[in-house]
């Protein structure tokens, strides 16, 4: 999978996937394993869901999330998008056995 990390100060969170290009907080983020295979998960999703229809159904996990649990990290922290990412980033070779439409065991 190809993409490009780029090096954004002025972002709020440590890293986003904007497909498909990867963006980071601090430079030295550029180099975090972790961090990296997080948002090379997200753009492994984004590309099976052809890309708006991720980010509509992304906004839309959030925003009901938000009414079920009324806090902003909860919220985020179960979107099913977010799920698979943060249970799979400490595996670097995830990506090479996930299997299509893995997000949806995260549901």
């Amino acid at each position: 999978m190809w993409f490009k990390v780029i090096h954004l100060p002025l972002l709020k969170v440590d890293g986003m996937a904007l497909f498909p290009f990867i963006l980071v907080r601090k430079a030295a983020h550029k180099t975090n394993p972790v961090l990296i295979n997080h948002e090379k998960i997200h753009l492994a999703q984004q590309m099976e869901l052809l890309i708006i229809p991720f980010y509509m159904l992304y906004l839309a996990h959030y925003i009901l999330n938000l009414v079920r649990y009324r806090e902003h990290d909860k919220a985020y922290r179960n979107i099913v998008f977010e799920r698979e990412a943060y249970r799979m980033e400490s595996r670097p070779g995830y990506l090479k056995s996930r299997r299509f439409w893995a997000w949806v065991k995260f549901l």
